[in-house]
């Protein structure tokens, strides 16, 4: 099987599973209690904290179950701990569900939630964030990368628009980290990610942070310095931490893209529906006329894996909200496939993928 399916999880890198397996082995303890045990599992926690810390050029990190997690503490946890200053939040309408859900909770509870539209390759306008900005302005929370359509966000300019006001910043980095990193300089004042989309372990994630404070959403022991309860699984933060500092940003991930980008256009019946400065590790095309799920299996025969759009959404029958607010034609929008790359993808895989994709077009065309 060659796999093209890394936006929705990859496989673990081999050293990753080594770390996990003898952080699960020698470092068993609870965290949290006195004896030596516990104290050595501490140990083994807080230097997997600041080695995270310190790639990612921020003040703390909090463990959490994963990517979903940590987006429902930096929005619903920041909402909680500077009501006081104001209501309002600023999105986009292409974010991921776990944004999106925690903003609809909100707005129940009484917050105003400005969604920012996109334009027809899916990017935001920084006029129209301006413009909504207000004085009663907590939170902005905007994606670095579209994990759909791989669409970039200038969180370095969006930092620079929110300088001088009092309104955080939240970035869902789960995209993008490790593979399309962030100017250290420009860091956003939360951060999220999860370890499975960089060659690490599901049920991993980290919610980053500077000078914020969000309000616990999970109650309990107090573990993770109060903003997250819970034993802590300092197995899976090792294998974080080690997935975190041996993910490099793959330079041939651009040629690869560059030349599916020239191998589509030779279609008359295809779309490319990625921007030109999208991410380099997706791209999303669409058939006309055909659904999505046609071309997935058709591939799937010929061993090669890919998927229609987010993993989250892609068993949900409805069109992916991020396909419907692109200025897409209505012959196009149900027939989109997502093409990923990671770590273990080489050149044979983007050939091998040019020849089963020309096969699997002329029987469905039955030509």
């Amino acid at each position: 099987m060659i796999y093209l399916d890394n936006s929705a999880t990859t496989q673990p890198h081999k050293e990753v599973l080594e770390t996990f397996v003898k952080a699960s082995e020698q470092y068993y303890g609870n965290p949290a209690s006195l004896h030596k045990i516990g104290n050595d599992a501490e140990n083994l926690l807080e230097s997997a904290r600041k080695q995270i810390t310190q790639i990612l050029n921020m003040d703390h990190a909090v463990f959490t179950s994963g990517g979903t997690e940590s987006n429902n503490l930096a929005i619903l946890g920041t909402a909680a701990a500077y009501a006081h200053r104001g209501r309002h939040i600023i999105s986009s309408n292409i974010e991921h569900a776990s944004v999106l859900k925690p903003l609809e909770e909100l707005e129940k509870r009484g917050f105003e939630i400005t969604r920012l539209t996109v334009n027809k390759s899916g990017h935001i306008n920084l006029d129209e964030l301006k413009n909504a900005l207000r004085n009663d302005t907590i939170l902005v929370t905007l994606m670095h990368i579209n994990n759909e359509i791989g669409v970039i966000n200038p969180i370095a300019d969006i930092k620079k628009l929110l300088k001088g006001t009092r309104t955080f910043l939240h970035t869902d980095a789960v995209q993008s980290v490790g593979k399309v990193p962030l100017d250290k300089e420009d860091m956003p004042d939360l951060l999220s990610f999860s370890a499975h989309k960089l060659h690490g372990l599901k049920g991993s994630g980290i919610l980053a942070f500077n000078d914020v404070q969000p309000a616990a959403i999970l109650y309990g022991g107090g573990q993770e310095f109060g903003y997250r309860s819970g034993t802590v699984p300092v197995p899976h933060a090792a294998a974080a931490a080690k997935a975190l500092r041996i993910a490099q940003p793959n330079p041939q991930f651009m040629d690869w893209n560059k030349s599916l980008r020239e191998f589509f256009s030779s279609f008359d019946d295809i779309m490319v529906i990625s921007p030109e400065n999208a991410a380099p590790h997706i791209l999303s095309i669409a058939m006309k006329g055909v659904k999505g799920e046609i071309l997935v299996s058709g591939l799937q025969d010929e061993s090669i894996i890919v998927s229609t759009s987010s993993a989250c959404s892609s068993k949900n029958k409805r069109t992916s909200h991020v396909i419907e607010a692109l200025d897409i034609p209505p012959a196009y929008r149900d027939g989109v496939i997502r093409i990923s790359f990671g770590a273990f993808t080489d050149q044979q895989d983007i050939s091998d993928f040019q020849q089963a994709f020309k096969k699997v077009h002329r029987i469905i065309k039955g030509v």
